[in-house]
């Protein structure tokens, strides 16, 4: 078994970790002395001739260097790293995967203190205000931290010990079983947000025993319901807890309020009570058709998550909008209504078609056009890959059934967690799309003509995701005809999403259909349409688009004969 120790300096990860290893004659791995052993170099010297981007690369190369996970039961090796190893998203997929992580959580006027006695030189800290950069670094990092078992580093180095072998000890015997691994947990103003693999059921459970209700009651479709909810539902059942099921129509269907009210009546027959979460089981369309329910049954009732498709990983299911479709709109019928936690399993993610991957990352795209360009570079380098599931970038089993490339590069974690905490970050900042600026509102880039195409299509033609790739560049075009989208900017984006091979085909619905359908775009202000459009890096809101721009964008992207009804 190894254990992993994660924490901010001073937290006492090199003091704890070499007295376990020598309790237990295991190997002792300090991340830092591993770098500066490789480089020959002194961390110090190393923020000082490469800067901070290049000790991380050293770092992940560190990290890299441990191989897999020691499955033996006993305590074989104990790694210490670094205060920030754990702030990249694949360096935790590497480390908590297999291992025991163990977060040794402090005050930080007393880590600051301790630092203040430490010979070791901590260049992030040092010509700094050691309290107030304590509190920064806790702040932005403790959602990493968070994954791992805490411990409150105050206490004496032989009760730490002591509590780590204990839960060493549970893991070993089987009392507490390594079901899966957390690799971000975040308590936000818009629900607890969890990522991880192979850990629905545990979080779910979770979320159940601390509301105190012995009953599960889960809203699927019967896609979602075989793939991902049977498996949960027995899951939630150990230890006594009643499920219950609700199954929604598949895909669109699902959001009509045809359904939504035998929803309601089987809540009615339950006898469905106003503190029992409903847990949503399923893609985007399911999501936002749940969440309907929940916003509405008993005026309001808690909600939770478990987003079964990646576009709904990594965009619907966070933010809270919930809402219908009618004939003559998508989403014209909904609520605001938060979910009480966000759990994202990639594993559920393991028998999803490469179409809905691929669609997924539309959406991807327009979150690297905001200005993420870290998000940008991983698109461009593994989207491919997401898409295509090779080379283990998923995470995921192959066709084979085997898992490849070490049970996946993290390609796949560094997309959800980077897409869906960018999402978290705006949701939060402008919760009800009230920031006439931007805020919230630039979250629509791409979707007012990709709603158009979609309701085109009668909502059955194209995925949500390959539909904003579409409106993408439509977007990209206005913008460059505007002056507002510089030309390299379009390239890059319009370059991508070719790469992807999304919104590539003209597409066969009328243009007539077209207009019609984003004549009833709620973002509608004052009788004008407000266009989200991208900048050289980020984005800029306009409602004084030409109509007669907007229609020759529109139809650019047709056939022609869909240009002529």
């Amino acid at each position: 078994m190894d254990i992993v120790l994660v924490g901010l300096p001073g937290s006492g990860k090199s003091v704890v970790g070499r007295r376990i290893a020598h309790r237990h004659r295991a190997q002792f791995v300090d991340l830092d002395e591993t770098i500066e052993r490789t480089a020959g170099r002194t961390i110090a010297d190393i923020f000082a001739g490469d800067g901070e981007s290049g000790f991380r690369d050293l770092e992940r190369a560190a990290v890299a260097s441990l191989g897999e996970a020691n499955g033996e039961p006993s305590i074989r090796r104990v790694i210490a790293t670094g205060g920030g190893a754990v702030i990249d998203p694949r360096n935790r997929w590497a480390l908590y995967r297999g291992r025991l992580p163990i977060w040794l959580d402090g005050r930080p006027e007393v880590l600051a203190q301790r630092l203040r006695r430490s010979p070791t030189v901590r260049p992030l800290i040092t010509g700094r205000d050691p309290i107030g950069t304590v509190r920064t670094l806790a702040r932005d990092r403790e959602r990493f931290y968070a994954a791992g078992r805490r411990l409150n580093s105050a206490a004496e180095v032989n009760t730490l010990v002591e509590r780590i072998e204990e839960l060493a000890e549970a893991r070993r015997t089987g009392t507490e079983t390594a079901t899966g691994a957390v690799v971000l947990r975040a308590g936000t103003p818009i629900g607890q947000i969890v990522i991880g693999k192979g850990i629905a059921a545990a979080e779910v459970a979770g979320v159940l025993d601390r509301l105190a209700t012995p009953r599960a009651i889960v809203i699927s479709e019967p896609g979602a319901w075989a793939a991902v909810g049977e498996v949960l539902a027995e899951g939630l059942a150990t230890g006594g807890r009643t499920v219950e099921r609700i199954l929604l129509p598949r895909g669109g269907d699902a959001k009509r309020l045809t359904g939504i009210e035998d929803a309601a009546r089987q809540l009615a027959r339950l006898r469905a009570e106003r503190r029992e979460p409903l847990i949503a089981v399923g893609g985007g369309a399911l999501g936002d058709a749940a969440g309907f329910l929940a916003a509405t049954w008993l005026r309001g009732v808690p909600l939770i998550h478990v987003p079964t498709t990646l576009v709904a990983q990594i965009d619907s299911s966070i933010g809270g909008k919930t809402g219908v479709d009618l004939p003559e709109g998508k989403n014209l019928v909904g609520a605001f209504h938060q979910p009480l936690a966000v759990v994202i399993d990639i594993a559920t993610l393991a028998t999803l078609p490469e179409r809905h991957r691929r669609a997924a990352l539309g959406e991807a795209v327009k979150m690297a056009a905001l200005g993420d360009e870290r998000l940008f570079e991983l698109l461009e380098s593994d989207g491919e890959a997401i898409a295509t599931g090779a080379g283990g970038a998923t995470g995921a089993a192959g066709a084979t059934g085997a898992t490849t490339a070490a049970d996946g590069s993290g390609a796949i974690v560094e997309l959800v967690e980077r897409s869906a905490w960018a999402k978290v970050e705006v949701v939060s900042a402008d919760e009800r799309e009230h920031d006439p600026a931007g805020g919230r509102m630039s979250l629509n880039l791409g979707h007012s003509l990709g709603h158009a195409y979609e309701a085109a299509g009668r909502f059955r033609d194209l995925l949500h995701g390959e539909a904003v790739a579409y409106g993408m560049r439509a977007a990209v075009r206005i913008g460059r005809e505007l002056g507002v989208t510089p030309a390299d900017r379009a390239a890059r984006i319009e370059g991508l999403l070719s790469a992807l091979r999304l919104a590539v085909a003209p597409l066969p619905y009328s243009l007539h259909s077209v207009l019609a359908a984003l004549a009833t775009d709620k973002k509608h202000a004052a009788g004008s349409l407000r266009w989200v459009l991208p900048t050289a890096d980020g984005i800029v809101i306009r409602d004084d688009v030409p109509n007669e721009l907007v229609e020759r964008v529109a139809a650019g992207l047709l056939a022609p004969v869909g240009n002529a009804a």
